[in-house]
């Protein structure tokens, strides 16, 4: 586990979509965590919680991974013993961002766009016809930096509208805030694996103690599955792996109906080895 959840005072003129940004959170991710809050008129003195402590997703930690269920990207810089993570803007329904493996097959400093032929006739049977191609410059909804994908059509960029991040708002491609991708795009080589997992329920250790984080599932999950807590207690079961402890399944059931994203504790301590990642 990396971070911490932390708690801060509005200003009169906040938004949680301002905090949000201002502390590198998504906009979903914020509100999530505190349901209670008006998110654009959250008047001065609101408590919010920022929900700045992450599980690790499962799996090999290694290159980029970008778990959808929680629009949030994690990077691993390759030799170094720590891990990058940023929240993200997906595929909205009838337009999902594809799970699967692919690597970074190239990037491009202020890229042109080139809407695909779908959407191009999605905007002109609006009544609003794009152009062919989109040179770089504020009205580019690519921003500033692309990094691009193995899988055809799909890239990781920035955006003209950063109040998208942290919301399904694309039409597949996956957007940062313009100062995450550019911070990004430094370091991600060519070749870097990418992992895109949908995984709404991770579960993870931290000062002895087994913690569960429960994100509500797409949409789409949703509409198939309709209310299964299969997928936490299967995540609970392989990360307990041999332990003796017994979870708590009432807290367990809390954070499945709750789904605020904060890692909540099931498990009393015991001696355990922690993560040894930092967060940067």
């Amino acid at each position: 586990m990396i971070g911490k959840v932390r708690l801060v005072q509005t200003r009169y003129e906040d938004t949680l979509s301002d905090l949000a940004r201002n502390n590198d959170l998504g906009y979903t991710e914020i509100t999530e965590a505190n349901p209670e809050v008006d998110p654009w008129l959250p008047g001065e003195g609101t408590q919010v919680v920022l929900p700045s402590l992450f599980i690790l997703p499962s799996g090999p930690r290694e290159g980029v991974v970008i778990n959808l269920a929680e629009l949030r990207i994690y990077y691993y810089p390759k030799g170094e013993n720590r891990v990058i993570t940023h929240p993200l803007g997906i595929g909205r329904e009838g337009w999902s961002t594809p799970t699967g493996v692919a690597q970074v097959t190239g990037k491009k400093h202020k890229p042109t766009w080139h809407p695909p032929e779908s959407l191009l006739k999605e905007h002109e049977e609006n009544g609003d016809p794009l152009p062919a191609v989109v040179e770089s410059g504020r009205d580019n909804p690519l921003g500033e930096h692309a990094i691009y994908l193995s899988i055809p059509g799909y890239l990781m960029h920035g955006t003209n509208k950063p109040y998208g991040v942290g919301t399904r708002i694309s039409h597949g491609c996956i957007r940062l805030y313009p100062e995450d991708i550019a911070s990004l795009f430094k370091l991600i080589p060519i070749g870097t694996p990418v992992r895109i997992i949908n995984t709404p329920y991770k579960a993870g250790w931290m000062d002895s103690r087994l913690y569960v984080e429960a994100h509500p599932p797409l949409t789409e999950q949703r509409k198939a599955q309709g209310i299964n807590f299969t997928p936490m207690v299967s995540a609970i079961i392989k990360t307990l792996g041999e332990s003796s402890l017994k979870p708590d399944w009432d807290a367990i059931k809390q954070a499945a109906v709750n789904q605020k994203g904060i890692p909540v504790p099931v498990t009393e301590e015991t001696p355990q080895t922690n993560i040894n990642l930092q967060q940067n």
